[in-house]
């Protein structure tokens, strides 16, 4: 399931890069592998639970389960890398598991249905809606180069300073982000209840992203852009771990932590290890689709299509929401697209894959409903 996720869904957030002829695609995968696993190992933890615990009511994921709901997921998966349409890991993994667990005898957790559908249902306007206003943007004269895409670039600092990551400690949950862990160093100085040491340091990453790509922009713009693509492509790679390893851990989060006792972070070791194995093998082909076929993108609309794709994975990470990242940059690079007219949007594919998405959520739901109630009768067990 990882390697499946690895493959499929971390594979979009470098496809604008390439694109934009800013990587390769073979350099891309390689880097995709590291950052996705990355983030799969600090931030983690959220999806997991989510996905573990509250898709279904009344009962607990058995290993039974878990390995019908992970087999009809991956399977979906899978599919779509070897097809050429990427499959929305989080629509496939959610309905298997709520198949399952149906069928197992749970109860509809609507609340968390509402929750995550609602969220769903807002992330295309508004991934497509921000990149095609960022596109517009940076298309206008009067905006120069030398100010705007370094302004992007303090935006994603200042986001990257308050992201929460298991490798840094928190008095008050499980984990901390770098500006807070600057704060609790000094001691957490507040001002009227501001924590002043926190703004601090985001003000500072902010600074000094904006500096960098400032720099850069200013000796090439080309050159300035493509770097700050490049970023942008990482840091979404290492978001996309974060979110997405959870669809392969969270089935499995009873049977780790309860019944063989063993801390999270070797089920999420796991789940990186297949992530970057996924990314370096099956990664490529999808990556080929979503560049070259949706759209035709510039390295200004490649950006415009990332930062949203950033923000909105964040997010949804903290409020432990699982995520597509395939219609999440999927509609940025839409988005993106439509700035510069239609006509580099390919509107068959589009149809084609939005009708996908919506297949696959109703037959992951029936094919795990159906296949552990055939296994359970055949194995004789739960």
């Amino acid at each position: 399931m990882a390697w499946a996720l690895g493959a499929n869904s971390n594979s979009p957030p470098f496809a604008p890069a390439i694109g934009a002829n800013a990587i390769s695609t073979m350099r891309a995968a390689f880097l995709i592998g590291i950052f996705a696993a990355a983030g799969a190992l600090t931030q983690g933890g959220a999806i997991s639970e989510t996905v573990g615990a509250d898709l279904i009511g009344g009962v607990t994921i058995t290993p039974l389960a878990a390995s019908t709901g992970l087999l009809v997921a991956a399977s979906f998966m899978i599919f779509g890398v070897y097809s050429g349409y990427p499959v929305p890991a989080a629509f496939a993994t959610t309905g298997a598991l709520v198949g399952v667990g149906l069928s197992l005898g749970g109860d509809p957790a609507f609340g968390t249905y509402q929750r995550i559908g609602t969220f769903w249902l807002l992330v295309p306007p508004m991934s497509g809606g921000l990149a095609y206003v960022t596109a517009t943007l940076l298309r206008r004269e009067e905006v120069p180069e030398t100010v705007g895409v370094p302004l992007l670039a303090a935006v994603v600092g200042a986001i990257l300073a308050n992201i929460r990551l298991g490798v840094i400690p928190h008095p008050e949950r499980a984990q901390g982000s770098l500006a807070e862990a600057a704060s609790f160093a000094v001691g957490r100085p507040l001002v009227a209840g501001v924590d002043v040491v926190a703004i601090l340091a985001t003000v500072v990453v902010a600074a000094v992203g904006f500096r960098y790509i400032r720099a850069k922009t200013q000796v090439s713009a080309e050159q300035g852009i493509r770097t700050f693509l490049l970023i942008l492509g990482s840091v979404v790679a290492f978001s996309s771990g974060g979110s997405q390893v959870g669809l392969a851990t969270g089935p499995l989060e009873n049977l780790y932590s309860v019944e063989l006792g063993l801390p999270s972070i070797i089920l999420l070791g796991i789940g990186a290890l297949g992530i970057l194995a996924g990314a370096w093998m099956g990664a490529p082909r999808l990556l080929q689709a979503t560049s070259r076929e949706y759209a035709q993108l510039g390295a200004r609309r490649s950006i415009a299509a990332l930062v949203p794709g950033f923000i909105i994975a964040q997010v949804a990470i903290a409020l432990g929401i699982p995520i597509s990242f395939n219609n999440i940059i999927i509609s940025g690079v839409i988005g993106g697209g439509l700035a510069a007219g239609s006509a580099g949007v390919s509107r068959r594919k589009i149809g084609v894959t939005l009708a996908f998405w919506v297949i696959t959520l109703v037959m992951s739901i029936a094919i795990g409903f159906g296949l552990y109630r055939l296994l359970s009768t055949v194995l004789g067990i739960q």
